[in-house]
């Protein structure tokens, strides 16, 4: 993995914990997440706009059946993730364990599926990387919450639209060579199309609350959200997915301290020790 994916996917990955961690302190909601797709979608058209026309971007209708395909997973996956989230599971349960599943089912995808070949010292970072993940969730069912084996299965079920996109998305700018942001942007119309009136359905009103009660989350998950994807998207357009995925999981460590700190959710000592390997882990990465 060259310096510039090691930035982009590592910046990414701060961001993409940040936003996580304003979900879960927020509440989160379907009226929360359908607000900040809808905001996301109205803040980057301009970014969009002059992206197209600087790099006469040409339109294939394919396109629209890659980004719908996208954007579909992407909504289960946030509205997976929320329910985990509001479910009783705590940021340092819930996340360590969708991001630590999500890279492992990718790489036995992308070997698999992708025939990508990534060298052992790579692999065994992305071990590595994923050991420390759930080292440092520890025993979830120990928990003080009576509900956070519901928040596990979530969590886990969220982690298999994140191998899920990151597979599909991988493809479509790799093979498809649709432009990062473009892409990223249609997936997030998608989404939004079909959260709206799946909104409406499930939790009337809850739109407008959001957008009237926590104004500054949505809108700050509405610029967070795309740009850490975006971020990892520009990452795998010359880096093989295969050591993307699990280098995005360094977020875990990002939200863990956030969960600590922040979220005074505790266990200090065993974060450090995942801490460690986590680097270990990239640094395997980087090699390989």
């Amino acid at each position: 993995m060259t310096a510039l994916a090691l930035s982009l996917v590592l910046f990414s990955a701060f961001i993409h914990a940040s936003w996580n961690f304003l979900l879960k302190k927020s509440g989160g909601g379907a009226g929360l997440i359908t607000a900040a797709s809808t905001a996301s979608v109205v803040i980057y058209i301009p970014v969009v706009a002059a992206a197209v026309w600087i790099r006469g971007y040409a339109f294939e209708p394919v396109h629209l059946v890659l980004m719908l395909g996208s954007g579909i997973i992407h909504m289960a996956y946030f509205l997976l993730l929320d329910r985990a989230y509001r479910s009783g599971g705590d940021l340092s349960i819930v996340y360590p364990l969708a991001r630590a599943t999500g890279p492992l089912l990718t790489i036995l995808i992308a070997i698999l599926a992708l025939g990508e070949r990534p060298g052992p010292t790579a692999l065994g970072g992305a071990v590595l990387v994923v050991g420390s993940a759930l080292l440092l969730t520890g025993n979830p069912y120990s928990g003080r919450r009576p509900h956070v084996g519901r928040a596990v299965i979530l969590a886990f079920l969220t982690g298999c639209m994140i191998a899920s996109y990151t597979v599909w998305d991988k493809a479509s700018v790799h093979r498809w060579l649709v432009p990062p942001l473009v892409y990223e942007w249609g997936c997030n119309v998608f989404r939004m199309a079909v959260l709206i009136p799946w909104t409406r359905a499930h939790a009337p009103g809850d739109v407008a609350r959001a957008w009237r009660e926590r104004r500054k989350t949505v809108l700050a998950v509405a610029i967070m959200s795309p740009l850490a994807y975006l971020l990892v998207l520009i990452a795998m357009v010359f880096t093989p997915v295969s050591l993307v995925a699990p280098t995005r999981e360094v977020s875990i460590l990002f939200a863990a301290l956030m969960g600590a700190h922040l979220l005074r959710e505790g266990d200090l000592g065993r974060r450090a020790i995942a801490a460690v390997g986590m680097a270990l882990g990239v640094a395997g990465l980087a090699l390989g």
